[in-house]
C-alpha cells in the first residue's frame, strides 16, 4: 500500500501506541491479587499469555517495517529546493533552530548594560560593570532575520514533500 510520509509516521505512532497499550494491559492482567479466604478464580483477570506474546510479536514486526520504509524513503528522498534528502534536512531544521534562539538573544542584548556587582547577595560598594556587546547587534538582527526566513522554508519545503511524496509499505 502507499503513504506519505506523514501517512506512515501516523502508522507509526498508531502501532506504537496499540504495542503500549497491550503491554500496558499485559502489566494489569499478568498478577492478580486475593485475600486470603477469596476464591482466586472469582477474580481471576482475562488474560492469554501466548495470544498476548504473538501480538507483541506481530506489532513489533509491523513497527519494523514502517520504521525501515520511512528511514529508507528518508535516505533517499531529496527535497528540491535545498538538494538535501529529508534525512539531512531532519539534521538541518534543528541546526537552524538552535541557531536562531541563539541570534535571538544576541540581537536583543543592548550594546552596553550594566551589571549589578554582588558579594554574598549584597551589592559591593561603588563598583559599577558593564557587559559590552561584542559584535554588531545589527548584524546579528540580519541573521535572525535571514534564519527565520531559511527554517520557515525549509520546514515548508519539508511538510510539502511529506504530504505528497508516496513510499510502498507492505505489511
Amino acid at each position: 500500500m502507499k503513504y506519505t510520509s506523514s501517512e506512515a509516521n501516523k502508522l507509526l505512532r498508531k502501532l506504537n501506541e496499540d504495542r503500549t497499550a497491550l503491554l500496558e494491559m499485559e502489566e494489569r492482567s499478568s498478577t492478580f491479587l486475593a485475600a486470603m479466604g477469596e476464591d482466586p478464580e472469582s477474580l481471576r483477570p482475562e488474560y492469554d499469555y501466548q495470544e498476548t506474546q504473538r501480538a507483541l510479536e506481530e506489532l513489533d514486526r509491523k513497527i519494523r517495517i514502517v520504521k525501515h520504509a520511512i528511514n529508507g524513503f528518508n535516505l533517499q528522498c531529496v527535497v528540491p529546493e535545498f538538494q538535501m534528502t529529508i534525512d539531512q534536512m531532519l539534521v538541518y531544521i534543528p541546526q537552524l533552530t538552535a541557531r536562531k534562539q541563539k541570534l535571538a538573544q544576541m540581537k536583543s542584548r543592548l550594546p552596553k548594560q550594566r551589571e549589578m556587582s554582588s558579594l554574598y547577595g549584597h551589592t559591593s560598594g561603588n563598583i559599577i560593570d558593564y557587559n559590552y556587546a561584542n559584535y554588531d547587534i545589527k548584524a546579528a538582527e540580519a541573521d535572525y532575520d535571514a534564519v527565520s526566513d531559511e527554517l520557515a522554508r525549509a520546514q515548508t519545503a519539508l511538510d510539502v514533500l511529506n504530504n505528497t511524496e508516496t513510499m510502498e509499505i507492505t505489511i
